[in-house]
């Protein structure tokens, strides 16, 4: 039985685009006794974010995550390893893997889930197509999902970035597409804090 279980957040305004289509083919080269799960974050929407540290009276409970928000925080602490499959929208990430990144900083006050200390070790992993050819055009995206596993201290997986723009174009980027069959057998890094 493995112990690693793989979380694919797919955050794409397209079912099954070039990021996901670059996503699976990495996936498919994972041992079979891997879980995965895929979530796809519009299918499963996460209400707007709401910074209300500084306005919760100080012996007021926590609220706890119900719904759909409930459901990604718990799929994300059984995950040893999180994928964010996204593709690049306007030089970032688009808003739902935005937003579910936003969550995070309530996670860590939920009373009974100590969401930083159980998020410390995993392994973050970020899969990207763009339009462009030049995987610079990633930096700021990747330099988001990089800068939070090194604040949560979680290990960096490594980003596998592909060009496209139609459907189906990531089938013609055979770097990427053959970079992704050993993707996930990389080994992840670990991040010195910044802290």
């Amino acid at each position: 039985m493995s112990t690693r279980r793989i979380l694919f957040l797919v955050a794409s305004g397209r079912r099954e685009g070039n990021t996901e289509t670059l996503a699976r083919h990495a996936a498919s080269f994972l041992p079979a006794e891997v879980p995965q799960q895929w979530l796809h974050l519009d299918e499963f929407p996460l209400d707007r974010f709401e910074d209300i540290r500084h306005h919760t009276e100080k012996n007021t409970p926590w609220p706890i995550p119900e719904g759909n928000e409930k459901r990604f925080l718990d799929e994300t602490l059984a995950a040893t390893d999180i994928v964010f499959v996204t593709p690049l929208y306007w030089y970032s990430m688009p808003a739902s893997a935005k937003l579910y990144l936003d969550h995070w900083s309530d996670w860590m006050r939920v009373p009974g889930a100590q969401f930083r200390k159980n998020m410390a070790g995993k392994t973050l992993w970020g899969v990207c197509v763009q339009s462009d050819n030049d995987p610079k055009g990633a930096e700021l995206l990747i330099h988001t999902l990089r800068r939070s596993a090194e604040y949560m201290d979680m290990k960096w997986g490594g980003e596998l970035i592909g060009s496209g723009s139609k459907p189906g174009d990531i089938r013609n980027d055979m770097r990427a597409m053959t970079a992704a069959e050993h993707f996930f057998a990389a080994v992840p890094h670990a991040l010195s804090s910044a802290r």
